[in-house]
């Protein structure tokens, strides 16, 4: 495991962004864990977050030229990397999208810089992957190429289709994705603290059943 993939889980469990116990998901299962990247809510906070992006970013072998963040978690996500890979001296443009379109001032949906050449999105999670489908769209329909949308977690879980949503985007799209972590880089982590020993049972289990394989 990386550093800054072993950072970012000690942050996510530390403000309650990684939480364990019962929770009924969306789908009807019950997952040992839940992710909520929302707890994210201070300055030093934001800051160690949007250094783990930025190094996932520097670690993958991605040639790109901007950064895009859907409305609206991925907003504060694509301004805050893209002031964390200029602080690693990778001084990069940056837009997000609006949710309804502007009749006056600038007007559109698109805000920031033009989007031109190799972006890569950067959001949350990817559950349906409805924000990254329409940031994928709206990119391509404005003459950029959406090369990797960048997320915080794949759950590798399998959905209704039989494959998992990161799997799912990637072969309607053709855009890849780019976890800071996977459930397993999780599972990982828990084992070296034997306090999470019945979690990590727990999501074992869970995976055992709901898993990719």
């Amino acid at each position: 495991m990386k550093s800054y993939q072993s950072d970012f889980l000690a942050l996510a469990i530390e403000h309650g962004v990684l939480r364990f116990g019962e929770f009924t998901l969306k789908s009807g299962r019950v997952s040992p864990y839940f992710f909520n990247l929302g707890r994210i809510s201070s300055g030093a906070a934001m800051l160690r977050l949007s250094r783990a992006y930025a190094a996932a970013l520097q670690a993958s072998d991605l040639s790109f030229d901007m950064l895009f963040g859907p409305a609206y978690k991925g907003i504060p996500l694509a301004a805050t990397v893209a002031c964390a890979l200029a602080e690693a001296g990778h001084d990069l443009p940056y837009a997000y999208n609006r949710k309804e379109a502007k009749d006056h001032g600038e007007g559109g949906t698109l805000v920031g810089a033009e989007p031109r050449g190799r972006v890569v999105i950067v959001d949350d999670v990817l559950t349906a992957g409805t924000a990254l489908r329409e940031a994928i769209s709206l990119l391509r329909a404005a003459g950029a190429t959406p090369v990797a949308a960048l997320v915080a977690l794949d759950r590798q879980e399998v959905g209704p289709n039989g494959r998992s949503a990161v799997a799912e985007l990637e072969r309607e799209s053709g855009v890849r994705v780019v976890p800071l972590v996977t459930v397993a880089d999780v599972m990982t982590y828990l084992g070296r603290q034997p306090e999470h020993a019945a979690t990590l049972v727990a999501m074992r289990n869970y995976q055992a059943r709901y898993g990719v394989h």
